[in-house]
């Protein structure tokens, strides 16, 4: 069996959790296993790669210079002539998802899309992509309308597919949460490391690790820190910021931050692992204020790295943060608009701030919090066994 597994992101050209879920699904799916025939091939964007079984594809010359939407359907039609021979192809995300429909059209072969987010929940999108915005959300409804099987990485993503698109049959919406490589992601005592950005290791630290984007929530994260008790350090792991508008937001509500407590500590390019590890790990609490999250793999890094969680009771947060067993969730109400806006801003700044300030204040709670996430992310979000089921799932297309 012959699967092409359809992506934008793919090492070392990863921004967010979708290029995780792939570049570590398709290492666990090639790992051999007695009585499966299984070949993998990756088909992705941007630079050529020099990994084995793994091709990339760069934006046509012609469309150098239009909308971003056109340009990912260009890339996505190279792609798609190239899945000839596959069994299954299974994109990720609406950036491949026109690759795996017209493969399935043009071909005659399943397509597995798995959902890390949907575009009508995103619709402060629109400022981003304009008129693109509109193509992307036509390109993830046809796709995962007519996928032959749609993942959802968490019960809460697939009630939100049911909701979204009441075209899609239940019985083909499956959920295959993210998962966590617990062999990187662990805890490293490394004070040097943690001083060397900034960070004072000895003092209470709340951290974030995100995009600059709407769903991240990080603008609420901001205010809520000003409610902090001043010896708590704030530190931003933030940065490939969406808009122009988001970003003078966060620089703007930083600069105020700053003025009023020490101890904010903004690092706005791209951690290594082991630099990230340290940080997590020397943290009192890991922070995730977001409006919108399908499941959130960076939570499970916080975990795997024995912090815990402080989330949103919003999309599958909750189902990996075990609430008063490996972090804290925190109550939202939210507009039923698509933006995921909280109904009462000021309500939910102050419940974040409280539940921040709970646990920075009882550091045996919250490392004991911590251990309980690690073995939390150990027991049930293995790399290998979402392969295995994703494997199930091949199988059951296929009719195999």
């Amino acid at each position: 069996m012959r699967v092409d597994l359809l992506t934008r992101e793919y090492p070392p050209e990863i921004y967010g959790g979708a290029g995780v879920h792939v570049a570590e699904l398709a290492k666990a799916l090639r790992l051999p296993r007695p009585g499966v025939d299984l070949e993998v091939l990756v088909r992705c964007f941007g630079a050529a790669r020099d990994e084995p079984g793994t091709f990339a594809y760069g934006i046509p010359s012609g469309l150098a210079s239009a909308n971003g939407a056109l340009q990912t359907m260009g890339v996505d039609l190279e792609i798609a002539s190239d899945a000839a021979g596959a069994d299954l192809v299974h994109s990720h995300t609406w950036y491949a998802n026109f690759a795996g429909h017209v493969a399935k059209m043009l071909h005659g072969i399943p397509h597995i899309a798995t959902a890390h987010s949907l575009e009508p929940l995103r619709p402060w999108k629109a400022e981003q992509l304009g008129g693109g915005y509109r193509l992307s959300s036509w390109i993830e409804r046809d796709a995962l309308t007519q996928a032959d099987a749609v993942v959802a990485v968490s019960e809460g993503m697939r009630r939100d597919l049911l909701r979204v698109y009441p075209d899609l049959e239940p019985d083909r919406v499956k959920v295959v949460y993210n998962g966590i490589d617990l062999s990187a992601w662990q805890r490293v005592d490394d004070p040097d490391t943690v001083r060397a950005l900034g960070v004072d290791p000895d003092r209470p630290s709340v951290v974030f690790v995100g995009r600059i984007t709407r769903q991240k929530g990080l603008p609420y994260l901001l205010r809520a820190a000003r409610l902090l008790p001043p010896e708590v350090q704030l530190v931003l792991c933030a940065g490939a910021p969406d808009t122009p508008e988001i970003m003078a937001e966060v620089e703007g509500l930083v600069a105020e931050l700053r003025q009023e407590r020490s101890g904010v500590v903004w690092i706005d390019r791209h951690l290594p692992r082991p630099e990230l590890c340290a940080l997590l790990s020397a943290a009192t609490t890991f922070a995730c204020p977001s409006v919108y999250e399908p499941l959130g793999i960076v939570n499970l890094e916080a975990m795997a790295c024995g912090a815990p969680v402080v989330g949103t009771r919003t999309g599958g947060i909750p189902e990996v943060v075990a609430d008063g067993v490996t972090g804290t969730i925190v109550p939202i109400d939210q507009l039923d608009d698509g933006t995921g806006t909280p109904t009462d801003p000021d309500r939910f700044v102050a419940d974040l701030a409280a539940a921040l300030t709970d646990m920075v204040s009882d550091p045996d709670r919250a490392r004991a919090l911590g251990e309980a996430g690690r073995e939390r992310a150990e027991r049930e979000f293995s790399w290998l066994s979402i392969a295995d089921r994703t494997i199930e799932l091949y199988s059951e297309v296929l009719g195999r």
